[in-house]
């Protein structure tokens, strides 16, 4: 969709009337192609309700005998929280504990991606993320943390502007083993 075909996308007109609402006159320049656009970014933003864990991983599971902790840290997250629509962003550490194989280093990003682009709450994002990894891999343990700022409590509400979440999803011997939690925690700079 192009900025300025907004008639083809049902959002628009949802805009319209939002901008209609608020008091704005969405027929000013400034305002036209906006409908358009909201639609168009919400599309790409909520991207991850039209994916699917088997279509995105495609095979790209892997027997091998490595046993040792694999970490990918530092992925983007950008999410929309589900109960303002507000963006919430920071970066997600997976880790998990291969069982004779492993996947594509490239689908843990785009797994994290794939839940992190519906409405979300962080709480329930970080557990997605562990629990398709647990279930496409069924490795010896998956480790989970995200952090991230929410405009929700930055910009309204408590305004709280330097605060950040961080939630854990803990499976297997990320949870019952204190040396992998250690590990895990230690690798991706967590105390």
């Amino acid at each position: 969709m192009t900025a300025g075909s907004d008639n083809s996308d049902s959002i628009a007109p949802l805009v319209r009337t939002l901008l209609t609402d608020i008091g704005e006159d969405p027929s000013r320049p400034g305002l036209v192609h906006t409908p358009a656009r909201v639609a168009s970014s919400l599309r790409f933003l909520l991207s991850g309700y039209a994916l699917n864990l088997d279509d995105l991983v495609n095979g790209a599971i892997f027997e091998e005998p490595y046993s040792e902790m694999v970490v990918v840290r530092d992925i983007e997250v950008y999410s929309l929280c589900e109960h303002h629509l507000l963006p919430f962003f920071g970066k997600a550490h997976v880790a998990y504990l291969p069982n004779g194989r492993i996947l594509g280093l490239s689908k843990i990003p785009r797994i994290v991606d794939m839940f992190a682009r519906r409405l979300q709450v962080q709480e329930r994002l970080t557990t997605q993320i562990g629990d398709a990894l647990q279930t496409v891999l069924e490795p010896d343990g998956v480790g989970v943390v995200i952090e991230a700022i929410h405009l929700c409590m930055a910009m309204r509400g408590v305004e709280k502007q330097n605060s950040s979440a961080v939630t854990s999803s803990l499976t297997g011997s990320f949870r019952d083993d204190d040396k992998s939690r250690n590990e895990f925690l230690s690798l991706i700079g967590h105390r």
